[in-house]
């Protein structure tokens, strides 16, 4: 089968390819106003996880989804946090890495604090590590993520700070 060494040439009123190609040359909406949009409805079901996915596991007591997230103002800065049993609880690897990874050696330092201080994180569900890995609130190879209550926060917050200032 012979190949035609030049490439056939287009001009603006030409149609690539006639009626079988890739390219369309007609809109598929009449006006932008037809074509399909993200709404907030939608995008507030995908984050929650009551909507197309037919996910039915719960994530809490009596199957309630507790996957509904929300940025929060910590310290002026925005921070993804999640209603649990009532309770606003916020991502401890995103503080961590916000406010605290200038003030002491590592996360296992941390994770030492807390147990000193007598604060115990909840673990997240595997669908809340994937809502954050999705905001960017944890890094994308990360698997597990806890949470810990704002008043929490500030007590290592100030553990953090007022250890800084002994040294």
């Amino acid at each position: 089968m012979a190949v035609s060494a030049t490439p056939p040439v287009l001009s603006p009123t030409s149609t690539p390819g006639g009626a079988s190609s890739l390219f369309r040359p007609d809109s598929l909406y009449s006006s932008p106003a037809e074509s399909p949009r993200l709404t907030s409805s939608m995008i507030n079901s995908f984050i929650t996880g009551t909507g197309g996915g037919g996910s039915t596991n719960g994530n809490g007591p009596g199957g309630v989804h507790n996957n509904e997230c929300k940025m929060v103002e910590v310290h002026g800065v925005k921070v993804a946090s999640f209603t649990v049993d009532g309770q606003e609880l916020i991502c401890l690897p995103q503080v961590f890495d916000l406010f605290l990874k200038h003030l002491v050696g590592g996360l296992h330092t941390v994770y030492t604090k807390l147990k000193r201080l007598d604060i115990c994180p909840v673990v997240c569900t595997v669908e809340q590590v994937r809502i954050l890995r999705g905001l960017g609130a944890i890094q994308p190879g990360v698997n597990r993520c806890k949470l810990i209550t704002r008043k929490d926060f500030e007590a290592l917050y100030n553990d953090c700070t007022n250890a800084r200032q002994v040294l």
